[in-house]
């Protein structure tokens, strides 16, 4: 396991792609996906995803599994700063 690139990130797009487009039911919920890594770069996935509407995450690799609680936390404490960001996103100026 090492550090993500953008190698991992744009594989990951092409697996939810096809996904979503071979394999995907219209009543499936949306395609996610998930990399484990052990460093994550924000700037990185962001460029890389240039704003997909994809939901794709890389995580850092811990040696242990976190418990139902601790996941739990992490998520609803992912989930909040999704929506902080969200809520205060600057709006794109067109020219």
């Amino acid at each position: 396991m090492e550090a993500l690139t953008h190698a991992d990130l744009g594989q990951m797009l092409l697996y939810v792609n096809y996904f979503d487009k071979e394999i995907k039911m219209e009543n499936d919920n949306p395609t996610i996906g998930l990399i484990l890594c052990t460093e994550k770069s924000e700037e990185m996935a962001k460029y890389v995803l240039n704003d997909s509407i994809k939901p794709i995450f890389a995580s850092t690799y811990q040696l242990y599994l976190p418990s139902d609680i601790e996941l739990e936390a992490e998520l609803k404490k992912e989930i909040e700063e999704i929506k902080y960001k969200l809520e205060h996103k600057k709006p794109k100026i067109k020219k």
